[in-house]
C-alpha cells in the first residue's frame, strides 16, 4: 500500500457516494485522515467512514451545505477541532439540472451554481486561509462537460466552466503561500447516478471514447492523489483530463 500521504488530512466534499467517496477512499488508501463531507445523504457519507475504518483508515463525517458560508464555517471549525487543521482540500460536491435552457428555473440555475461553482469558491477560501502559514493543496472537480455544448445542461455546463478558471486564478494567488490548486475533468464516469440518466450509459459513451471504456470513481481518485501528492509539487493551476480520450477526439465522419 501506497502510504504517501501519512499525516494529512483531506477534506473531501459530496464524499457520500459516487466519485467523491472514491476519491475519499483512495485519500485514506494513501494515508489521510478524511473528513468526510456530505449534504444529505448521511447513510452514504456513514457507509464511506466505515469502509475507511474497515481498511485501517480514520475518517470521520460532516454534514455541510457547501452553498451556505454558515454551514461551510462550521464544517472548517468541526475539521479543525477533531482533525487539527486541513492539508488537502477536494471540491467534489457538485448537482445538475437536465432541462432545456427555455424551461430552467431561476431556482434550478441558483440552486447549481450555489452548490458547484460558489461552493469551490466558499471551500477554497476557508481551506487557503487555514493553509496559509503552511502551504497545503487543493483539487476542485471540473468536468469534460464544458468542453463541448452538451443540451439540457446549461447551468451545469456554466459552473463546470467557472470552476476551471476559479482553478487558475486560484492558483495564481495561492501559490506565494504554498498552495497548489488545480481541477481534475472526468469524462464519462459510472456512478448510480449516470446509470439511472441512461440504461446502457456505460455502452454509449465507451463507444465514443478511444480507450473503449467508461471510467470509474478510481481512475478519478487516483488523478487527484497524485495531484496532492509530493510528485506533483511543481504543478499547480492545471486541468487534467481523466476522460479515456473522450473529449480530444473531434466529431468525425469517418469512423
Amino acid at each position: 500500500m501506497l502510504q504517501d500521504l501519512n499525516g494529512k488530512t483531506a477534506l473531501v466534499t459530496g464524499a457520500s457516494k459516487g466519485v467523491g467517496k472514491g476519491i475519499a477512499l483512495e485519500l485514506a488508501r494513501r494515508g489521510c485522515r478524511v473528513v468526510v463531507n456530505y449534504h444529505s445523504d448521511a447513510k452514504g457519507a456513514e457507509r464511506t467512514v466505515q469502509e475507511i475504518e474497515d481498511a485501517g483508515g480514520s475518517a470521520l463525517a460532516v454534514q455541510a451545505n457547501v452553498g451556505d458560508s454558515a454551514h461551510v464555517d462550521a464544517m472548517f471549525e468541526h475539521a479543525v477541532a477533531e482533525a487539527g487543521g486541513v492539508d488537502i482540500l477536494v471540491n467534489n460536491a457538485g448537482v445538475q439540472t437536465w432541462k432545456p435552457l427555455l424551461e430552467l428555473t431561476e431556482a434550478e440555475w441558483d440552486r447549481v451554481i450555489a452548490t458547484n461553482l460558489k461552493g469551490t469558491f466558499l471551500c477554497t477560501q476557508r481551506a487557503a486561509r487555514l493553509m496559509q502559514a503552511k502551504g497545503g493543496s487543493i483539487v476542485n472537480i471540473g468536468s469534460g462537460c464544458n468542453k463541448w455544448a452538451f443540451p439540457n445542461l446549461v447551468d451545469y455546463t456554466a459552473s463546470k466552466g467557472g470552476i476551471e478558471q476559479f482553478t487558475k486564478v486560484a492558483a495564481v494567488e495561492l501559490g506565494r503561500y504554498g498552495i497548489r490548486v488545480n481541477c481534475v475533468a472526468p469524462g464519462a464516469v459510472e456512478i448510480e447516478r449516470t446509470k439511472e440518466e441512461a440504461g446502457d450509459y456505460a455502452g454509449t459513451w465507451a463507444r465514443l471514447t478511444p480507450l473503449n471504456r467508461v471510467g470509474v470513481p478510481l481512475d478519478v481518485a487516483r488523478a487527484v492523489a497524485f495531484l496532492v501528492s509530493p510528485e506533483s509539487d511543481f504543478i499547480t493551476g492545471q486541468t487534467i483530463w481523466v476522460d479515456g480520450g473522450l473529449f480530444t477526439k473531434p466529431a468525425w465522419p469517418y469512423d
